[in-house]
């Protein structure tokens, strides 16, 4: 059977969706559907307040620093390193010890005959898992107060390192921007910036089970709590915040890449044009490295996210900081294409000059900005400025007709009364718009269904009475 035909039989109720809709006369991006989360606390049970005296543990926010489809209307969303808009603590950038963390979504589709868009998206919290180490970490000042014997958790906090790289994965400081579901979903793959790092993660429990050996050239040598610091005390590696904010899966899911925002220090640094692409073999963790040319015009622009449409072509997430969360207004939102058959191999290359010939550039797939304000009405005011999550669902079947679906999030740095809540934004597409910009056909992810976090749980209870009840959705026992 077919990708496309085994993703079509596996959705029925999908399939009924907009049968009362006419067929477009000629496919076309489109926006479908907006919704939002709007809730404020998570389901991690971490009530009490972190450092800055004004959030709680269980802050709900900042979850489209990434975004992860896990199958059916299933995705996994992922906030940073958690609230650090309140002025507390210049030592540590205003960062607390807030624990890393993904929260479990689904994100119901429904056809909305009469709306203004063609379809209503219901978002709902099914569960929160926390992110820990079963092997001791390296912490700064502050001790998560959950931790314990053979859970030592991740958070945000800048100053949780020891001496050494910044690749040392015995460090507890975490900044995850990129998440994918393993093919066999039962694992879940994360990407941070302080180190940067990718690990692997029991999908259930949260705990790491693998560390990714990264290449030297992107780790830093002096390690600083404050990121203005670090930039100006080290002349290679990464960039601080500007780290692996994009993580794409094959479809086979067999190989990774991780998308650095921004060039590193040697390749010029935040501005820069030539940003790296890492292809991790999950099997051998053989790493290779490409250059992609992150060029609009006649200016550079970080990249926010990468999505595979195959295992050579990829969608990225390119965006300025404008919009709503910054107070001014949107100008580059945009989903670009990059094909990377026969790149260039550039682990041995450093440098902006010597990368130049070596870099992949990209086509226009989608402008984001462009399609909200000319086409949907929003002010470029509203846009939000912090689009970062993205991922591809499960097909549509619209009067007949098989559409792709593609979903978008953004980062709302935890401060809904200043970027907006929590949002998802879902188009359509054909794999004729792929074509229009020089793409081959979509192969979506094949993810094997397993049991929701929350029945995990209780399945895991009947078998070995080993789990306590209260852990059904991630949280930590007192």
């Amino acid at each position: 059977m077919k990708p496309q035909s085994r993703r079509l039989a596996s959705l029925p109720a999908m399939a009924l969706l907009w049968l009362a809709h006419a067929a477009p006369s000629q496919a076309a991006i489109d926006l479908i559907a907006v919704g939002s989360l709007t809730r404020s606390a998570d389901l991690s049970g971490l009530t009490g307040p972190l450092e800055n005296g004004v959030d709680p543990g269980n802050a709900l926010g900042g979850i489209g620093s990434g975004l992860a489809w896990a199958g059916g209307s299933s995705f996994l969303a992922l906030p940073d390193r958690g609230p650090n808009a309140t002025a507390w603590n210049g030592a540590v950038d205003n960062t607390t010890s807030y624990v890393a963390r993904w929260q479990t979504l689904n994100l119901a589709l429904t056809a909305n005959p009469g709306g203004a868009l063609p379809y209503s998206l219901t978002p709902t919290l099914t569960a929160t898992t926390l992110l820990y180490s079963a092997s001791a970490l390296n912490y700064g000042a502050v001790t998560p107060g959950i931790n314990r014997a053979g859970r030592f958790y991740f958070d945000g906090r800048s100053d949780n390192f020891a001496a050494g790289t910044s690749l040392n994965p015995a460090n507890a400081r975490l900044d995850p921007e990129g998440l994918r579901v393993a093919g066999d979903g039962r694992s879940v793959f994360v990407s941070d910036e302080y180190g940067p790092y990718v690990y692997q993660f029991d999908r259930a429990t949260g705990q790491r089970l693998r560390s990714y050996a990264l290449p030297a050239n992107l780790a830093i040598a002096n390690l600083n709590a404050q990121g203005a610091a670090e930039i100006s005390g080290n002349a290679s590696g990464r960039v601080a915040n500007k780290g692996m904010e994009g993580l794409a899966i094959s479809p086979d899911g067999s190989t990774l890449y991780g998308f650095m925002q921004s060039p590193l220090a040697q390749d010029g640094g935040d501005g820069g044009r030539y940003n790296r692409i890492l292809k991790i073999d999950l099997a051998s963790g053989a790493v290779q490295q490409f250059a992609y040319d992150n060029r609009i015009g006649s200016k550079n622009y970080n990249s926010s996210e990468l999505l595979a449409i195959n295992d050579h072509q990829f969608l990225v997430l390119e965006r300025d900081g404008k919009g709503l969360g910054d107070g001014s207004a949107a100008v580059v939102k945009q989903l670009r294409l990059v094909d990377l058959t026969g790149a260039t191999e550039v682990s041995a290359i450093s440098g902006a000059a010597n990368l130049a010939s070596a870099a992949r550039s990209s086509s226009l797939f989608l402008d984001i900005k462009a399609d909200l304000v000319g086409k949907h009405g929003y002010a470029d005011t509203a846009v939000p400025a912090k689009l970062e999550g993205a991922a591809f669902g499960a097909d549509i079947v619209e009067a007949g007709t098989a559409y792709h679906t593609l979903y978008l999030a953004n980062d709302n740095d935890f401060v809904p009364g200043v970027a907006g809540s929590n949002r998802f934004f879902v188009y359509r597409f054909t794999d004729a718009d792929l074509a229009a910009a020089g793409g081959n056909a979509l192969v979506n992810q094949s993810i094997s269904a397993v049991p929701e976090t929350g029945t995990w749980a209780l399945l895991l209870v009947g078998l070995a009475g080993l789990v306590p009840l209260s852990r059904q959705r991630a949280r930590p026992a007192a």
